[in-house]
């Protein structure tokens, strides 16, 4: 039987080690501690809509002001085939769109909101070297996704 690291089967030692979960995860944290360092406060991480084919927000922040911020969070180790910010495709915006307004509805009133984009180039997880980090507000709008 064959195995593949995406299956949670341990990859090799050394920089950029581990599943593609934890770098993820490494890196929603690095752009979690970014965020808040900028003034925002968390309300959600991780909000996915019910049932399949449905979208994801990595992390929903809160500015000051009350807007609501809606924030995908990309990471690669390097710039080949573009790059983090290449892999946010037009499905992937109206995916986030699509979460967005399935959050929005549980809210009841609709507070001011934006889609903000950090970009990570580089491994999270690496001792020495940590990633670039790219933080864009207002990266895309719901209209644009659609």
């Amino acid at each position: 039987m064959w195995s593949s690291r995406k299956q949670g089967m341990p990859g090799p030692t050394g920089v950029g080690a581990g599943t593609t979960k934890n770098r993820g995860d490494a890196a929603e944290a690095l752009a979690l501690a970014h965020l808040q360092q900028h003034g925002l406060k968390l309300v959600q991480r991780n909000f996915k809509t019910p049932g399949r084919g449905g979208g994801e927000v990595d992390l929903i922040m809160r500015e000051r002001d009350g807007t609501l911020v809606f924030v995908e969070v990309r990471q690669r180790a390097s710039q080949r085939q573009g790059g983090a910010g290449a892999s946010i495709t037009g499905v992937k915006q109206r995916r986030i769109v699509f979460a967005a307004r399935h959050f929005l509805l549980r809210l009841g009133s609709e507070p001011p909101c934006r889609f903000d984009v950090v970009l990570l180039e580089g491994t999270p997880l690496a001792p020495t070297t940590p990633p670039k980090l790219e933080w864009i507000r207002a990266a895309f709008d719901a209209s644009a996704a659609f």
